[in-house]
């Protein structure tokens, strides 16, 4: 059993999600995530960030940036070559390039490349378009709307399974959805209440909360 689970583990629901929140808080303090100066530099680095650590998009961005490539209207008028290259730190270049114009064409297709009249939709129904469009999946849609379009929505990733796996038992592949509805339904939703909680368990599972070893000794939970 680890520590968190005994410490934690037989709190209901809602006071188990209180009581982590506070502590992960009072330890770790304010995240201030997402790292970006724009939406749509949010919504870059949300696609870039798939299966690579965020130093590496840090360098993509930068490049970008250094090309006045950060905004939607520069973006969408660059060669798909020369994109794929300035994001190249980021690995899997090519397929990044691909969806990030697959977001641009969606953009300018559906809103005519604003992201005022993007986020002014409905999140559930805006949620779904984003489902539909190439390389985005359930976390990165979720990213989106909570960072850059300010939806009250819990993004869940690796290692919110991982910390709820071993406060709760919850399977390690619990669908998406199930964990999300969970959680969901027992907080007030609160846009930046869901930011940094979502920073802390990332904060969390980096310092102690490690996949193979995990560092139980000093962890705010144990």
């Amino acid at each position: 059993m680890y520590p968190c689970q005994k410490r934690f583990g037989r709190l209901p629901f809602p006071e188990l999600l209180a009581q982590v929140y506070l502590n992960l808080d009072d330890y770790f303090g304010p995240q201030n995530w997402w790292p970006a100066e724009t939406p749509f530099e949010t919504i870059v680095g949300a696609i870039l960030t798939q299966s690579v650590n965020w130093g590496n998009v840090e360098k993509a961005i930068d490049n970008l940036r250094r090309e006045g490539l950060l905004n939607q209207a520069a973006m969408n008028r660059v060669a798909d070559k020369k994109l794929a290259e300035l994001i190249r730190p980021s690995g899997y270049y090519n397929m990044k390039a691909r969806k990030l114009k697959a977001f641009l064409a969606f953009l300018y297709q559906e809103y005519d490349g604003s992201l005022t009249a993007m986020f002014s939709q409905l999140p559930a129904g805006l949620r779904k378009k984003l489902l539909g469009v190439y390389g985005i999946g359930p976390e990165t849609a979720d990213s989106i709307l909570l960072y850059a379009g300010h939806y009250p929505i819990f993004v869940i990733d690796a290692y919110t399974r991982r910390l709820f796996h071993r406060l709760l038992k919850t399977p390690e592949d619990i669908a998406y959805h199930h964990l999300q509805e969970r959680i969901m339904a027992a907080l007030s939703p609160d846009v930046k209440r869901f930011n940094q909680y979502h920073a802390l368990i990332v904060r969390l599972a980096k310092e102690n909360c490690r996949k193979k070893r995990p560092y139980c000794q000093d962890c705010p939970l144990a």
